[in-house]
């Protein structure tokens, strides 16, 4: 099974792990969730959020700055329609996504930046069925309530199929994970080298720093580079194995990802 957690605020662009640790942290409150959910459709003020919520304005007000310090809202300080000193207002104008996919044999957990620019802009960037849509509503500075239900429907049609798809994609990216790691148990003897191969196996068509993989002082059996000529070894019989050729190189060659599966083996299984 596949879960998918995604998160988006209605411009921070999340740089770091960091970044993204303290978003995830602030968001697993419910309060938090809840108060972030007014604020994104207009501004409040504390007194506003905590009689809609239904908590003290104190315990709103610490909500309130735990995410500002966390970037997540911003306060501004606005002249009272009363005539009383000023008195601060909380806003979102930021905006990042957040995704999570959890399932055996599959972990992620990524930050995505949101792309920027008009309507017009974004429709390269659109599937076939939202390019109408943005040019619909390019150069237009408001549209009335009835014509935005009409177009926000038609989007949330297109979003739901597109989130189909990516939960099937999801779904099928785990059963090859699931088969490919029955291989690595039969074929990597030790949890270094199966580590490694499951590290591969994350990013495949990009390099691996495996130095910060595993610590030195954790490997059971040899230094490094022995360990990665094991798994070199090992993933080069195997190719042989499959295509009936022998593979000759340096000894002293790193280890080489044009390795992985091609396309074109992948083409020469279907036959």
């Amino acid at each position: 099974m596949s879960s998918k957690t995604s998160c988006s605020l209605g411009n921070l662009e999340l740089s770091s792990m960091t970044d993204l640790d303290t978003a995830l942290k602030l968001l697993q409150n419910t309060l938090r969730r809840e108060i972030l959910e007014r604020l994104v459709k207009e501004p409040h003020y504390p007194m506003q959020l905590a009689d809609l919520i239904g908590i003290s304005q104190q315990a709103t007000m610490k909500h309130l700055k735990e995410m500002e310090r966390g970037g997540l809202v911003e306060s501004t300080r606005v002249p009272s329609e009363k005539g009383g000193p000023p008195r601060t207002i909380y806003s979102v104008e930021k905006s990042f996504s957040i995704r999570i996919d959890l399932a055996p044999d599959m972990f992620k957990c990524e930050q995505r930046k949101l792309p920027q620019g008009s309507p017009i802009r974004l429709s390269s960037q659109l599937p076939s069925d939202g390019r109408p849509l943005a040019e619909f509503i390019a150069g237009r500075r408001k549209m009335s309530v009835v014509e935005g239900l009409d177009v926000l429907h038609e989007l949330s049609d297109s979003l739901e199929r597109l989130d189909q798809q990516r939960d099937a994609l999801i779904s099928l990216h785990q059963h090859i994970r699931n088969k490919v790691s029955q291989g690595v148990s039969d074929e990597f003897d030790t949890y270094e080298e199966r580590a490694v191969v499951q590290k591969i196996l994350d990013t495949p068509r990009e390099p691996v720093d495996f130095t910060t993989l595993i610590p030195p002082e954790l490997l059971m059996h040899g230094s490094m580079d022995d360990l990665l000529d094991s798994i070199r070894d090992k993933l080069e019989r195997d190719i042989s194995k499959r295509e009936g050729q022998f593979i000759g190189t340096q000894l002293n060659t790193d280890l080489r990802w044009y390795l992985m599966p091609s396309k074109r083996r992948l083409n020469s299984n279907e036959d």
